[in-house]
């Protein structure tokens, strides 16, 4: 018998990767997530730990274009080329990529929405 269940369209690594990173949340993301889920923030829908192309990014607003990057110490030094050709890539895909401190987001959780809702509202005012 033929099997009938479709080819999945999420290859299974990266999906099995966006799970683990789920499970494994920062406290930064925990906080965060705690605030954009559920259209909390002025209505927009995020999504967590979203592969894009080969990456898998930490929150992603579809309607909005707009990724939000949380980085650790790790992210200081050894990663800030790849992050920078990341964050390149992403952008030239045409998405608006927001990055922060996991600090930042722990001790200054306001000042990151605020950031993050300017960005939203001017989405919304080139929309109109």
């Amino acid at each position: 018998m033929p099997d009938l269940i479709p080819p999945r369209l999420i290859a299974t690594e990266p999906l099995a990767r966006s799970r683990a990173l789920r499970r494994d949340s920062t406290e930064a993301e925990k906080r965060l997530w705690s605030i954009l889920r559920n259209r909390k923030l002025e209505g927009w829908k995020f999504r967590r730990q979203v592969t894009i192309d080969t990456y898998v990014v930490d929150f992603f607003c579809i309607a909005a274009r707009l990724i939000i990057e949380l980085d650790g110490e790790q992210h200081a030094d050894a990663r800030k080329r790849y992050d920078e050709a990341r964050t390149r890539e992403l952008e030239a895909c045409g998405f608006r990529v927001l990055r922060f401190w996991n600090r930042e987001v722990l001790r200054e959780t306001e000042g990151v929405l605020q950031q993050i809702s300017r960005i939203l509202g001017a989405v919304n005012q080139s929309a109109k």
